[in-house]
């Protein structure tokens, strides 16, 4: 009597998991199909074209036919001057990272403190975040330029200086970083005030009742938790410096004069559009995603062993 009244129990108590396991079947499949088309897009808008691009980066190609030549383009490539003088614009636009990390950092721990007016500037922060890069270059060339807006504020306070900053290749550089921090800064304030918002406010206060004043507040409580916020502000801001900017410099300085503002990006298009070698374009972008991919593995890498 005890075997068949265990069966009879256990029968109904399996129902369920069985009924559980084909829900779930049910539901990872229709998850599949919902994804699939997001899928396919990604496929034929993303890898497709990576791929090509790493192809036709072996070849010589004209836009219209290609002949297999190996290594030659980034032979030509590495034996460049010019793609050197670019490398070194890069690493110029590399070191201003920084300062578009900590001013943005700076600024939002005093709005996180309610400073008066903090509504206000958080606003007006923001909105160079609204505005389009070619607006932007326009603005920058008015501000600039050699009877531009700076010039006009040097002549309002009678100081003795004019500027063509757009005119010499190391000031007009100068120019397009400056105005990348400025286009970067909204951005990054808003992504820490974000990160601040998580942070609990109970640790400043234990920290104001020992007696830490605001600059070790800052320096040795909000960075340190803010580090993947930080991270993430590092890698945004280096994707655009080496990949968003072509809007900017082709409206601000169409990459002169000479090369002095001409980024990796720009010499991409220069390459492939302007002198028509698309091949040899290819395989600058190639060396431009690897430089980028290798930045941020070692930065991710940092960032993940100080969070350890």
């Amino acid at each position: 009597m005890t075997a068949p009244a265990a069966r009879h129990t256990a029968a109904p108590a399996l129902a369920p998991r069985l009924l559980g396991g084909r829900l779930k079947r049910s539901q990872r499949r229709a998850g599949l199909l919902f994804i699939l088309p997001l899928v396919v897009l990604e496929l034929l808008l993303l890898v497709l074209p990576i791929i090509q691009t790493v192809y036709y980066s072996f070849t010589r190609w004209d836009g219209l036919t290609s002949k297999w030549i190996g290594l030659e383009n980034y032979q030509r490539l590495f034996a460049d001057t010019t793609f050197w003088r670019v490398v070194l614009n890069n690493v110029l636009l590399l070191l201003a990272i920084p300062f578009a990390i900590l001013i943005p950092l700076a600024v939002a721990f005093l709005l996180n403190e309610h400073v008066r007016g903090w509504r206000f500037f958080r606003s007006v922060y923001f909105l160079p975040t609204a505005i389009s890069w070619v607006v932007i270059g326009m603005v920058a060339v008015r501000v600039f330029a050699s009877q531009g807006i700076l010039n006009g504020l040097f002549d309002a306070v009678h100081l003795p200086v004019h500027l063509n900053m757009l005119g010499a290749e190391l000031t007009a550089m100068l120019a397009v970083i400056i105005t990348f921090i400025w286009s970067v800064f909204g951005t990054n304030t808003i992504i820490f005030i974000t990160g601040m918002a998580t942070l609990d406010r109970e640790i400043y206060d234990a920290a104001k009742v020992d007696g830490a004043g605001s600059w070790a507040t800052f320096w040795r409580i909000t960075i340190p938790m803010l580090m993947r916020f930080i991270q993430f502000a590092f890698i945004v801001t280096l994707i655009t410096a080496f990949t968003a900017l072509f809007s900017l410099i082709f409206v601000m300085t169409g990459g002169g004069p000479g090369y002095g503002t001409t980024t990796l990006e720009f010499y991409v298009y220069q390459q492939a559009f302007s002198v028509g070698v698309f091949g040899y374009g290819a395989a600058i972008g190639v060396v431009l995603s690897l430089i980028v991919f290798a930045i941020s593995l070692g930065q991710t890498r940092i960032f993940r062993s100080r969070l350890d």
